[in-house]
Protein backbone atom coordinates (compact mmCIF):
# COMPACT_ATOMS: atom_id res chain seq x y z
CA UNK A 1 0.00 0.00 0.00
CA UNK A 2 1.01 3.60 -0.53
CA UNK A 3 -0.08 6.75 1.30
CA UNK A 4 0.70 10.18 -0.14
CA UNK A 5 0.60 13.00 2.40
CA UNK A 6 1.51 12.36 6.02
CA UNK A 7 -0.47 14.97 7.90
CA UNK A 8 -2.73 13.93 10.76
CA UNK A 9 -5.18 12.09 8.50
CA UNK A 10 -2.48 10.54 6.30
CA UNK A 11 -0.58 9.25 9.32
CA UNK A 12 -3.83 7.81 10.69
CA UNK A 13 -4.61 6.01 7.43
CA UNK A 14 -1.06 4.63 7.23
CA UNK A 15 -1.50 3.29 10.78
CA UNK A 16 -4.82 1.68 9.87
CA UNK A 17 -3.27 -0.05 6.84
CA UNK A 18 -0.31 -1.28 8.88
CA UNK A 19 -2.62 -2.52 11.65
CA UNK A 20 -4.35 -4.52 8.92
CA UNK A 21 -1.09 -6.39 8.27
CA UNK A 22 -0.18 -4.49 5.09
CA UNK A 23 3.20 -3.08 4.13
CA UNK A 24 2.89 0.68 3.70
CA UNK A 25 5.11 3.22 1.96
CA UNK A 26 4.29 6.67 3.36
CA UNK A 27 5.35 9.52 1.08
CA UNK A 28 5.77 13.14 2.14
CA UNK A 29 7.94 15.50 0.07
CA UNK A 30 8.84 17.81 2.97
CA UNK A 31 11.39 16.01 5.22
CA UNK A 32 10.19 17.86 8.34
CA UNK A 33 6.55 17.03 7.58
CA UNK A 34 7.56 13.41 6.97
CA UNK A 35 9.25 13.25 10.37
CA UNK A 36 6.23 14.85 12.06
CA UNK A 37 3.91 12.38 10.36
CA UNK A 38 5.93 9.39 11.54
CA UNK A 39 5.97 10.85 15.05
CA UNK A 40 2.17 11.17 14.86
CA UNK A 41 1.90 7.53 13.86
CA UNK A 42 4.26 6.18 16.53
CA UNK A 43 2.67 8.45 19.13
CA UNK A 44 -0.76 7.04 18.29
CA UNK A 45 0.54 3.49 18.65
CA UNK A 46 2.17 4.36 21.99
CA UNK A 47 -1.14 5.70 23.30
CA UNK A 48 -2.85 2.48 22.20
CA UNK A 49 -0.28 0.49 24.21
CA UNK A 50 -0.79 2.74 27.23
CA UNK A 51 -4.56 2.21 27.05
CA UNK A 52 -4.11 -1.55 26.79
CA UNK A 53 -5.42 -1.71 23.21
CA UNK A 54 -2.11 -3.05 21.85
CA UNK A 55 0.80 -5.01 23.29
CA UNK A 56 4.21 -3.36 23.03
CA UNK A 57 5.40 -6.05 20.61
CA UNK A 58 2.37 -5.53 18.38
CA UNK A 59 2.99 -1.79 18.29
CA UNK A 60 6.59 -2.27 17.20
CA UNK A 61 5.56 -4.76 14.51
CA UNK A 62 2.94 -2.37 13.13
CA UNK A 63 5.43 0.50 13.06
CA UNK A 64 7.96 -1.64 11.15
CA UNK A 65 5.41 -2.15 8.38
CA UNK A 66 5.48 1.58 7.54
CA UNK A 67 8.37 2.80 5.41
CA UNK A 68 8.80 6.60 5.18
CA UNK A 69 9.74 7.99 1.76
CA UNK A 70 10.30 11.39 0.22
CA UNK A 71 9.50 10.64 -3.43
CA UNK A 72 6.50 9.25 -5.28
CA UNK A 73 8.85 6.99 -7.23
CA UNK A 74 9.02 4.80 -4.12
CA UNK A 75 5.44 3.73 -4.89
CA UNK A 76 6.27 1.93 -8.14
CA UNK A 77 5.35 -1.46 -6.68
CA UNK A 78 2.19 -0.44 -4.82
CA UNK A 79 -1.08 -2.28 -5.42
CA UNK A 80 -3.17 0.62 -4.10
CA UNK A 81 -2.24 4.22 -3.29
CA UNK A 82 -4.34 6.56 -1.14
CA UNK A 83 -3.71 10.28 -1.59
CA UNK A 84 -4.28 12.41 1.50
CA UNK A 85 -2.94 15.74 0.25
CA UNK A 86 -4.63 19.13 0.90
CA UNK A 87 -8.27 19.46 -0.21
CA UNK A 88 -7.47 21.36 -3.41
CA UNK A 89 -8.40 19.95 -6.80
CA UNK A 90 -5.23 21.12 -8.57
CA UNK A 91 -2.96 19.49 -5.98
CA UNK A 92 -4.83 16.19 -6.04
CA UNK A 93 -4.86 16.00 -9.84
CA UNK A 94 -1.16 16.85 -9.96
CA UNK A 95 -0.33 14.03 -7.53
CA UNK A 96 -2.38 11.47 -9.45
CA UNK A 97 -0.84 12.58 -12.76
CA UNK A 98 2.62 12.00 -11.30
CA UNK A 99 1.54 8.63 -9.92
CA UNK A 100 0.50 7.70 -13.47
CA UNK A 101 4.18 7.93 -14.41
CA UNK A 102 5.55 5.74 -11.61
CA UNK A 103 2.88 3.16 -10.74
CA UNK A 104 1.85 0.00 -12.56
CA UNK A 105 -1.10 0.26 -14.99
CA UNK A 106 -3.23 -1.87 -12.65
CA UNK A 107 -2.51 0.12 -9.47
CA UNK A 108 -5.70 1.46 -7.88
CA UNK A 109 -5.68 5.12 -6.88
CA UNK A 110 -7.90 6.19 -3.98
CA UNK A 111 -8.61 9.76 -2.96
CA UNK A 112 -9.55 10.61 0.62
CA UNK A 113 -11.42 13.73 -0.46
CA UNK A 114 -14.38 14.66 1.71
CA UNK A 115 -16.00 17.16 -0.63
CA UNK A 116 -14.35 17.37 -4.06
CA UNK A 117 -15.65 15.52 -7.11
CA UNK A 118 -13.96 12.13 -7.40
CA UNK A 119 -14.97 12.13 -11.08
CA UNK A 120 -13.11 15.38 -11.72
CA UNK A 121 -10.05 14.09 -9.86
CA UNK A 122 -10.15 10.84 -11.86
CA UNK A 123 -10.66 12.53 -15.23
CA UNK A 124 -7.15 13.97 -15.10
CA UNK A 125 -5.47 10.56 -14.87
CA UNK A 126 -4.39 8.18 -17.60
CA UNK A 127 -6.57 5.42 -16.16
CA UNK A 128 -9.71 6.97 -14.67
CA UNK A 129 -11.29 3.53 -14.38
CA UNK A 130 -8.96 2.66 -11.50
CA UNK A 131 -9.73 5.74 -9.37
CA UNK A 132 -12.07 5.49 -6.39
CA UNK A 133 -12.86 7.57 -3.34
CA UNK A 134 -12.03 6.16 0.09
CA UNK A 135 -13.19 8.75 2.59
CA UNK A 136 -11.84 7.89 6.03
CA UNK A 137 -13.02 9.81 9.08
CA UNK A 138 -10.82 11.48 11.67
CA UNK A 139 -9.25 9.96 13.72
CA UNK A 140 -8.83 7.18 11.18
CA UNK A 141 -7.60 4.50 13.64
CA UNK A 142 -10.75 4.98 15.74
CA UNK A 143 -13.59 5.85 13.36
CA UNK A 144 -15.11 2.75 11.77
CA UNK A 145 -16.69 4.30 8.67
CA UNK A 146 -15.19 4.47 5.19
CA UNK A 147 -17.27 5.95 2.37
CA UNK A 148 -16.29 4.10 -0.82
CA UNK A 149 -17.10 6.33 -3.77
CA UNK A 150 -17.27 5.13 -7.36
CA UNK A 151 -17.70 7.31 -10.43
CA UNK A 152 -19.22 6.75 -13.86
CA UNK A 153 -15.67 5.88 -14.94
CA UNK A 154 -14.69 3.50 -12.12
CA UNK A 155 -14.39 -0.17 -13.04
CA UNK A 156 -16.42 -2.62 -10.94
CA UNK A 157 -13.18 -4.37 -9.97
CA UNK A 158 -11.67 -1.18 -8.53
CA UNK A 159 -14.78 -0.41 -6.52
CA UNK A 160 -14.95 -3.96 -5.19
CA UNK A 161 -11.24 -3.91 -4.27
CA UNK A 162 -11.65 -0.70 -2.25
CA UNK A 163 -14.71 -2.09 -0.47
CA UNK A 164 -12.93 -5.36 0.34
CA UNK A 165 -9.92 -3.43 1.63
CA UNK A 166 -12.11 -1.38 3.96
CA UNK A 167 -13.61 -4.56 5.39
CA UNK A 168 -10.15 -6.14 5.76
CA UNK A 169 -9.13 -3.11 7.82
CA UNK A 170 -12.04 -3.68 10.20
CA UNK A 171 -14.01 -0.74 8.84
CA UNK A 172 -17.64 -0.57 7.73
CA UNK A 173 -17.78 0.49 4.07
CA UNK A 174 -20.71 2.52 2.77
CA UNK A 175 -20.78 2.31 -1.01
CA UNK A 176 -22.08 5.36 -2.88
CA UNK A 177 -21.65 7.07 -6.20
CA UNK A 178 -19.91 10.38 -6.69
CA UNK A 179 -22.13 13.15 -5.36
CA UNK A 180 -21.13 16.22 -3.36
CA UNK A 181 -20.75 15.47 0.35
CA UNK A 182 -21.39 11.75 -0.17
CA UNK A 183 -23.63 10.64 2.74
CA UNK A 184 -22.20 11.99 5.99
CA UNK A 185 -21.24 15.53 4.97
CA UNK A 186 -24.31 15.96 2.77
CA UNK A 187 -26.47 15.32 5.85
CA UNK A 188 -24.34 16.87 8.58
CA UNK A 189 -23.37 20.23 7.08
CA UNK A 190 -26.88 21.52 6.18
CA UNK A 191 -28.00 20.77 9.74
CA UNK A 192 -25.00 22.65 11.18
CA UNK A 193 -25.59 25.51 8.74
CA UNK A 194 -29.23 25.75 9.84
CA UNK A 195 -28.09 26.11 13.45
CA UNK A 196 -25.92 29.08 12.47
CA UNK A 197 -28.86 30.65 10.67
CA UNK A 198 -31.07 30.32 13.77
CA UNK A 199 -28.34 31.96 15.85
CA UNK A 200 -27.75 34.89 13.52
CA UNK A 201 -31.46 35.65 13.17
CA UNK A 202 -31.91 35.74 16.95
CA UNK A 203 -34.17 32.68 16.96
CA UNK A 204 -32.27 31.25 19.93
CA UNK A 205 -29.02 31.72 21.84
CA UNK A 206 -25.95 29.64 21.07
CA UNK A 207 -26.25 27.88 24.44
CA UNK A 208 -29.91 27.04 23.89
CA UNK A 209 -29.23 25.78 20.36
CA UNK A 210 -26.56 23.38 21.59
CA UNK A 211 -28.55 22.32 24.67
CA UNK A 212 -31.62 21.59 22.56
CA UNK A 213 -29.74 19.06 20.45
CA UNK A 214 -27.91 17.36 23.30
CA UNK A 215 -30.52 17.30 26.08
CA UNK A 216 -33.49 17.36 23.68
CA UNK A 217 -32.42 15.27 20.68
CA UNK A 218 -29.83 13.08 22.39
CA UNK A 219 -26.92 13.98 20.12
CA UNK A 220 -23.43 13.85 21.64
CA UNK A 221 -22.53 17.44 20.79
CA UNK A 222 -24.43 20.62 19.95
CA UNK A 223 -24.16 21.91 16.36
CA UNK A 224 -22.25 25.10 17.17
CA UNK A 225 -19.77 23.28 19.38
CA UNK A 226 -19.35 20.70 16.62
CA UNK A 227 -18.70 23.42 14.04
CA UNK A 228 -15.95 24.78 16.28
CA UNK A 229 -14.45 21.29 16.48
CA UNK A 230 -14.59 20.66 12.72
CA UNK A 231 -13.34 24.14 11.85
CA UNK A 232 -15.52 26.92 10.46
CA UNK A 233 -13.34 27.30 7.36
CA UNK A 234 -13.55 23.57 6.62
CA UNK A 235 -17.31 23.59 7.10
CA UNK A 236 -17.70 26.64 4.87
CA UNK A 237 -15.67 25.00 2.10
CA UNK A 238 -17.84 21.86 2.18
CA UNK A 239 -21.04 23.92 2.14
CA UNK A 240 -19.82 25.83 -0.91
CA UNK A 241 -19.31 22.53 -2.74
CA UNK A 242 -22.78 21.35 -1.69
CA UNK A 243 -24.35 24.64 -2.74
CA UNK A 244 -22.67 24.46 -6.15
CA UNK A 245 -24.03 20.97 -6.74
CA UNK A 246 -27.50 21.15 -5.19
CA UNK A 247 -28.45 24.80 -4.63
CA UNK A 248 -31.20 25.71 -2.18
CA UNK A 249 -31.37 27.20 1.28
CA UNK A 250 -30.07 24.16 3.13
CA UNK A 251 -26.68 24.47 1.46
CA UNK A 252 -26.24 28.23 1.11
CA UNK A 253 -23.70 29.14 3.81
CA UNK A 254 -25.14 31.30 6.58
CA UNK A 255 -23.62 34.81 6.39
CA UNK A 256 -22.46 34.56 10.02
CA UNK A 257 -20.44 31.45 9.20
CA UNK A 258 -18.64 33.32 6.43
CA UNK A 259 -18.09 36.42 8.59
CA UNK A 260 -16.55 34.43 11.44
CA UNK A 261 -14.31 32.62 8.96
CA UNK A 262 -13.22 35.92 7.40
CA UNK A 263 -12.46 37.22 10.90
CA UNK A 264 -10.16 34.27 11.60
CA UNK A 265 -12.45 32.77 14.25
CA UNK A 266 -12.18 29.26 12.87
CA UNK A 267 -13.02 27.31 16.03
CA UNK A 268 -10.89 25.38 18.47
CA UNK A 269 -7.79 25.47 16.27
CA UNK A 270 -7.61 29.28 16.49
CA UNK A 271 -8.89 29.58 20.06
CA UNK A 272 -12.22 31.14 19.09
CA UNK A 273 -15.22 30.34 16.94
CA UNK A 274 -18.77 30.43 18.20
CA UNK A 275 -17.21 29.97 21.64
CA UNK A 276 -13.89 30.96 23.22
CA UNK A 277 -11.25 28.29 23.93
CA UNK A 278 -10.42 27.22 26.49
CA UNK A 279 -14.04 27.66 27.55
CA UNK A 280 -14.22 30.14 30.46
CA UNK A 281 -15.36 28.63 33.73
CA UNK A 282 -18.93 29.51 34.72
CA UNK A 283 -19.39 31.28 38.05
CA UNK A 284 -20.27 28.81 40.78
CA UNK A 285 -22.81 31.08 42.48
CA UNK A 286 -26.37 30.06 41.62
CA UNK A 287 -28.53 32.84 40.21
CA UNK A 288 -31.45 33.97 42.33
CA UNK A 289 -34.84 33.15 40.77
CA UNK A 290 -36.45 36.17 39.17
CA UNK A 291 -39.92 35.15 40.40
CA UNK A 292 -41.54 32.91 42.99
CA UNK A 293 -42.55 29.41 41.96
CA UNK A 294 -46.27 29.44 41.04
CA UNK A 295 -48.37 27.54 43.56
CA UNK A 296 -51.37 27.12 41.25
CA UNK A 297 -51.34 26.86 37.47
CA UNK A 298 -53.90 26.47 34.74
CA UNK A 299 -52.98 23.71 32.27
CA UNK A 300 -54.42 23.92 28.77
CA UNK A 301 -54.14 21.02 26.34
CA UNK A 302 -52.74 21.34 22.79
CA UNK A 303 -55.03 22.59 20.06
CA UNK A 304 -57.50 20.17 18.51
CA UNK A 305 -55.89 17.80 16.02
CA UNK A 306 -52.67 17.28 17.97
CA UNK A 307 -51.35 13.73 17.84
CA UNK A 308 -51.69 11.18 20.64
CA UNK A 309 -48.09 11.73 21.74
CA UNK A 310 -48.81 15.41 22.38
CA UNK A 311 -51.85 14.54 24.47
CA UNK A 312 -49.77 12.03 26.42
CA UNK A 313 -47.08 14.64 27.05
CA UNK A 314 -49.75 17.00 28.44
CA UNK A 315 -50.89 14.27 30.82
CA UNK A 316 -47.29 13.64 31.87
CA UNK A 317 -46.83 17.33 32.51
CA UNK A 318 -49.94 17.39 34.71
CA UNK A 319 -48.56 14.46 36.71
CA UNK A 320 -45.15 16.13 37.02
CA UNK A 321 -46.75 19.33 38.33
CA UNK A 322 -48.89 17.47 40.83
CA UNK A 323 -45.90 15.43 42.07
CA UNK A 324 -44.03 18.70 42.70
CA UNK A 325 -46.88 19.95 44.89
CA UNK A 326 -48.26 22.44 42.34
CA UNK A 327 -52.02 22.80 42.23
CA UNK A 328 -53.33 22.23 38.71
CA UNK A 329 -56.65 23.34 37.28
CA UNK A 330 -58.04 22.92 33.79
CA UNK A 331 -60.48 25.82 34.18
CA UNK A 332 -59.20 28.80 32.13
CA UNK A 333 -61.56 31.14 33.98
CA UNK A 334 -59.99 30.39 37.36
CA UNK A 335 -57.54 32.97 38.69
CA UNK A 336 -54.14 31.20 38.96
CA UNK A 337 -50.49 32.23 39.14
CA UNK A 338 -49.66 31.05 35.61
CA UNK A 339 -51.26 29.53 32.53
CA UNK A 340 -49.32 26.76 30.82
CA UNK A 341 -50.26 25.63 27.33
CA UNK A 342 -49.00 22.10 26.71
CA UNK A 343 -47.95 22.83 23.15
CA UNK A 344 -46.68 20.29 20.64
CA UNK A 345 -43.97 20.67 17.95
CA UNK A 346 -46.14 23.03 15.92
CA UNK A 347 -46.49 25.56 18.76
CA UNK A 348 -49.71 27.58 18.86
CA UNK A 349 -50.00 29.21 22.28
CA UNK A 350 -52.49 31.87 21.19
CA UNK A 351 -54.52 29.38 19.17
CA UNK A 352 -54.84 27.04 22.15
CA UNK A 353 -55.85 29.93 24.40
CA UNK A 354 -58.53 31.04 21.93
CA UNK A 355 -59.81 27.48 21.60
CA UNK A 356 -60.04 27.19 25.40
CA UNK A 357 -61.64 30.66 25.61
CA UNK A 358 -58.91 31.85 27.95
CA UNK A 359 -58.53 35.62 28.06
CA UNK A 360 -55.41 36.04 30.23
CA UNK A 361 -52.93 35.89 27.36
CA UNK A 362 -50.27 37.89 29.24
CA UNK A 363 -50.15 35.19 31.93
CA UNK A 364 -49.68 32.30 29.51
CA UNK A 365 -46.60 30.50 28.16
CA UNK A 366 -46.23 27.40 26.05
CA UNK A 367 -44.31 24.42 27.40
CA UNK A 368 -43.34 21.29 25.54
CA UNK A 369 -42.04 18.45 27.69
CA UNK A 370 -39.50 16.86 25.34
CA UNK A 371 -38.39 14.23 27.85
CA UNK A 372 -38.39 13.75 31.61
CA UNK A 373 -35.53 16.18 32.13
CA UNK A 374 -35.86 18.71 29.32
CA UNK A 375 -38.47 21.11 28.02
CA UNK A 376 -38.99 24.00 25.62
CA UNK A 377 -40.65 27.19 26.91
CA UNK A 378 -42.35 29.29 24.23
CA UNK A 379 -43.79 32.69 25.17
CA UNK A 380 -46.24 34.27 22.75
CA UNK A 381 -45.78 37.88 21.63
CA UNK A 382 -48.29 38.84 24.37
CA UNK A 383 -46.65 36.92 27.24
CA UNK A 384 -45.46 39.22 30.05
CA UNK A 385 -41.91 39.14 31.38
CA UNK A 386 -43.28 38.21 34.81
CA UNK A 387 -45.11 35.17 33.38
CA UNK A 388 -41.91 34.06 31.64
CA UNK A 389 -39.96 34.40 34.89
CA UNK A 390 -42.59 32.36 36.72
CA UNK A 391 -42.38 29.67 34.03
CA UNK A 392 -38.60 29.47 34.40
CA UNK A 393 -38.89 29.23 38.20
CA UNK A 394 -41.49 26.49 37.82
CA UNK A 395 -39.30 24.54 35.38
CA UNK A 396 -36.42 24.71 37.85
CA UNK A 397 -38.68 23.32 40.61
CA UNK A 398 -39.69 20.48 38.28
CA UNK A 399 -36.02 19.66 37.66
CA UNK A 400 -36.26 20.55 33.96
CA UNK A 401 -33.48 22.00 31.89
CA UNK A 402 -35.17 24.36 29.46
CA UNK A 403 -34.56 26.49 26.40
CA UNK A 404 -36.52 29.58 25.39
CA UNK A 405 -37.95 29.31 21.90
CA UNK A 406 -40.25 31.33 19.64
CA UNK A 407 -43.83 30.07 19.44
CA UNK A 408 -43.39 28.82 15.89
CA UNK A 409 -43.66 25.46 14.13
CA UNK A 410 -40.78 23.20 15.07
CA UNK A 411 -39.98 25.15 18.25
CA UNK A 412 -36.20 24.61 18.60
CA UNK A 413 -35.49 20.88 18.78
CA UNK A 414 -37.88 20.22 15.92
CA UNK A 415 -36.74 23.24 13.93
CA UNK A 416 -33.26 21.73 13.78
CA UNK A 417 -34.04 18.03 13.89
CA UNK A 418 -36.98 17.55 11.52
CA UNK A 419 -35.36 19.19 8.46
CA UNK A 420 -32.23 17.11 9.20
CA UNK A 421 -34.28 13.92 9.26
CA UNK A 422 -36.11 15.10 6.16
CA UNK A 423 -32.75 15.34 4.33
CA UNK A 424 -32.04 11.72 5.27
CA UNK A 425 -35.45 10.60 4.00
CA UNK A 426 -34.86 12.52 0.75
CA UNK A 427 -31.50 10.80 0.30
CA UNK A 428 -33.21 7.41 0.59
CA UNK A 429 -36.11 8.58 -1.58
CA UNK A 430 -33.66 9.66 -4.29
CA UNK A 431 -32.13 6.19 -4.32
CA UNK A 432 -28.70 7.53 -3.41
CA UNK A 433 -28.24 5.45 -0.25
CA UNK A 434 -30.03 2.65 1.55
CA UNK A 435 -31.50 3.32 5.00
CA UNK A 436 -28.89 1.10 6.66
CA UNK A 437 -26.08 2.98 4.92
CA UNK A 438 -27.47 6.37 5.95
CA UNK A 439 -27.61 5.25 9.57
CA UNK A 440 -24.16 3.64 9.39
CA UNK A 441 -22.66 6.84 7.98
CA UNK A 442 -24.05 9.01 10.75
CA UNK A 443 -23.39 6.64 13.66
CA UNK A 444 -19.95 5.42 12.63
CA UNK A 445 -18.78 8.60 10.90
CA UNK A 446 -20.39 11.35 12.99
CA UNK A 447 -20.82 9.67 16.37
CA UNK A 448 -24.61 9.72 16.44
CA UNK A 449 -26.02 7.33 19.07
CA UNK A 450 -28.64 6.25 16.52
CA UNK A 451 -29.03 7.04 12.85
CA UNK A 452 -31.48 9.52 11.33
CA UNK A 453 -33.60 6.80 9.71
CA UNK A 454 -34.08 5.12 13.07
CA UNK A 455 -34.78 8.54 14.62
CA UNK A 456 -37.42 9.12 11.94
CA UNK A 457 -39.10 5.82 12.72
CA UNK A 458 -39.05 6.62 16.44
CA UNK A 459 -40.52 10.08 15.90
CA UNK A 460 -43.19 8.65 13.60
CA UNK A 461 -43.23 9.26 9.87
CA UNK A 462 -46.71 10.78 9.90
CA UNK A 463 -45.81 13.09 12.79
CA UNK A 464 -42.57 14.12 11.06
CA UNK A 465 -44.48 14.90 7.88
CA UNK A 466 -47.06 16.88 9.88
CA UNK A 467 -44.44 19.07 11.55
CA UNK A 468 -42.52 19.60 8.30
CA UNK A 469 -45.74 20.59 6.56
CA UNK A 470 -46.45 23.13 9.30
CA UNK A 471 -42.91 24.51 9.02
CA UNK A 472 -43.26 24.77 5.25
CA UNK A 473 -46.55 26.62 5.60
CA UNK A 474 -44.95 29.07 8.03
CA UNK A 475 -41.70 29.70 6.16
CA UNK A 476 -42.39 28.74 2.54
CA UNK A 477 -39.03 27.00 2.12
CA UNK A 478 -39.25 24.14 -0.43
CA UNK A 479 -36.54 22.32 1.52
CA UNK A 480 -39.13 21.65 4.24
CA UNK A 481 -41.61 19.78 2.02
CA UNK A 482 -41.77 16.10 3.11
CA UNK A 483 -40.25 13.86 0.39
CA UNK A 484 -42.73 11.53 -1.33
CA UNK A 485 -41.26 8.38 0.20
CA UNK A 486 -41.83 9.72 3.71
CA UNK A 487 -45.55 10.28 3.20
CA UNK A 488 -45.91 7.03 1.21
CA UNK A 489 -44.37 4.96 4.03
CA UNK A 490 -46.51 6.79 6.59
CA UNK A 491 -49.69 6.00 4.64
CA UNK A 492 -48.63 2.36 4.18
CA UNK A 493 -47.71 1.96 7.84
CA UNK A 494 -44.13 1.01 6.94
CA UNK A 495 -40.98 1.93 8.81
CA UNK A 496 -38.44 3.72 6.62
CA UNK A 497 -35.73 1.42 8.00
CA UNK A 498 -37.59 -1.60 6.56
CA UNK A 499 -36.81 -0.53 2.99
CA UNK A 500 -33.83 -2.04 1.25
Amino acid sequence: MGVVGLGTMGAGIAEVLARGGLAVTAVEADPEALARGMETLTGSLARAVKRGKLAAGESEEIARRVTPAGKLAELSGADLVIEVVPEQLAIKRSVLAELDQVCRPDTIFATNTSSLSVTTIAAGTAHPDRVVGMHFFNPAPVMRLVEVVTTVLTSPAAGAAATDLARRLGKTPVQVTDRAGFVANALLLPYLNHAVRLLETGYATREDIDLAMTAGAGLPMGPLTLLDLIGLDTSLAVLEVLEHEFGGTRYTPAPLLRRLTDAGRLGRKTGAGFYEYPVPESPSVAAEPAAEVPGTVTLIDPVAGADAASTARAANLASLLAAAGVNVTRDPAQDTDLIIVAIDETGGVLGALAEAEASRVADAVGLKLVNSGFGEIAPSLLTSALAMDKALALAAKLGLRTVRVPDRPGLLVGALLYPHLRDAAAMVSDGYAKPVDVDSAMTLGCGYPRGPVLMLDEAGLAETARVLTAMHAAYGDPALVPPPLLTECAEAGLALSSLG
